[in-house]
């Protein structure tokens, strides 16, 4: 059964940064494309970024320049750099993987069934 866990969300003043990880199982680590949706309190849910098999990466308009999603390979993680975090970046973070042979977009991802229980990313002065 796919499992994937994130951690390293937390409070944050705005301008600084966090790194979120995801520690995805073995047999879907890489079976598709693999990002970060959030969803603050009382709001939808939207993609935020996500990283190909070939590394090349997508982003949505509002963190591009500040977030960074990168993988390791070999440890089977998916990372979310965030950096100059904003009060609007507040929200549960999730990864989520979307397999092969099904469109990889920003809008699918939050769809996808195959994510993390999420970690809590708090901006405030």
């Amino acid at each position: 059964q796919a499992q994937l866990m994130e951690s390293g969300g937390g409070s944050m003043q705005p301008g600084g940064s966090l790194r979120l990880s995801c520690s995805v199982s073995r047999d879907v680590y890489n079976s598709g494309c693999m990002g970060w949706f959030r969803q603050a309190t009382g709001q939808g849910r939207e993609g935020v970024g996500y990283i190909f098999r070939d590394g090349s990466t997508i982003y949505r308009d509002s963190v591009r320049g500040r977030f960074t999603v990168s993988r390791d390979n070999s440890e089977n993680t998916v990372y979310l750099q965030m950096n100059n975090l904003q009060p609007e970046d507040t929200a549960m973070y999730y990864c989520a993987v979307i397999p092969w042979g099904r469109p990889c977009t920003l809008r699918t991802l939050p769809e996808s069934e195959i994510r993390g229980q999420g970690t809590q990313v708090t901006v405030s002065s």
